[in-house]
């Protein structure tokens, strides 16, 4: 793993990796270390595409000096949360995709459905998170000119990401599909439903006429716990088993 930090003010610290999958990787381990204690106290730990911002360190050039020793693992895909999102794949850009994958627009939804996502890093607007998962054949480009308004929970594809917009906002993603899930609730802790880590599998939603469409999101693992939300897309149900610290970024614009 080639690593490079660089110095971000008094206490900050910005490590620069050559894949997403690196600084996912990263950001995993320095999450574990700052659990266990092992880890120089910090603010926030903040991933990114390909990078980790670590904020509020005492002295960020001795960490700087110890990352290329540690030993990083191979990121777990299988240690975190899981979190169901139902899906009703009726996007305006579905048979355009579809198109380009070289597959009908039945088969598109079955390739998303049955691919299982992971948060990369979050960003944009609150409760935007970057999903990766896609095979690199699967990945699409943006529109040329983007949309002046894409509606609250339109399930998007843009590169080598998926994501969720969380309200609605202009934005150049390719729209696959719609969710009335809750991603960013304040008065849910954390009020983000999708953290960096979070595993996520989207669900089709039956044809209309073959049951009640219901926005609602699980998140699945031991001792989960019940909250409820509402908003003005109905109501989402959370279970969240996450005991690691997360943090959430403000990004790039889809």
């Amino acid at each position: 793993m080639t690593m490079r930090s660089l110095p971000v003010g008094e206490h900050g610290l910005l490590v620069e990796l050559d894949s997403g999958e690196a600084a996912e990787a990263l950001h995993a381990e320095l999450l574990r270390r700052a659990a266990a204690r092992r880890l120089p106290a910090v603010r926030e730990i903040v991933p990114a595409a390909r990078t980790v911002f670590l904020d509020g360190l005492a002295d960020p050039g001795r960490l700087a000096a110890e990352l290329p020793g540690w030993r990083i693992p191979p990121l777990d895909r299988d240690d975190s949360t899981t979190v169901e999102v139902p899906v009703r794949y009726d996007g305006p850009d579905l048979a355009g995709v579809a198109e380009r994958w070289g597959v009908t627009p039945e088969e598109a939804v079955r390739i998303h459905s049955g691919t299982e996502f992971r948060v990369a890093f979050c960003g944009f607007a609150p409760g935007f998170g970057y999903l990766t998962g896609l095979p690199e054949r699967f990945h699409v480009p943006r529109h040329a000119t983007p949309r002046t308004r894409v509606p609250v929970g339109s399930v998007a594809l843009a590169g080598a990401y998926t994501g969720v917009y969380p309200r609605s906002s202009p934005g150049g993603w390719q729209l696959i599909g719609t969710t009335d899930t809750v991603l960013w609730d304040t008065a849910r802790e954390p009020a983000a439903l999708f953290t960096p880590g979070t595993r996520v599998r989207f669900v089709p939603e039956p044809e209309p006429g073959q049951a009640d469409a219901v926005g609602q999101a699980t998140a699945v693992g031991p001792a989960a716990a019940d909250r409820g939300t509402d908003t003005d897309r109905g109501t989402g149900t959370a279970r969240d088993t996450d005991t690691a610290p997360r943090s959430a970024s403000e990004g790039a614009a889809p």
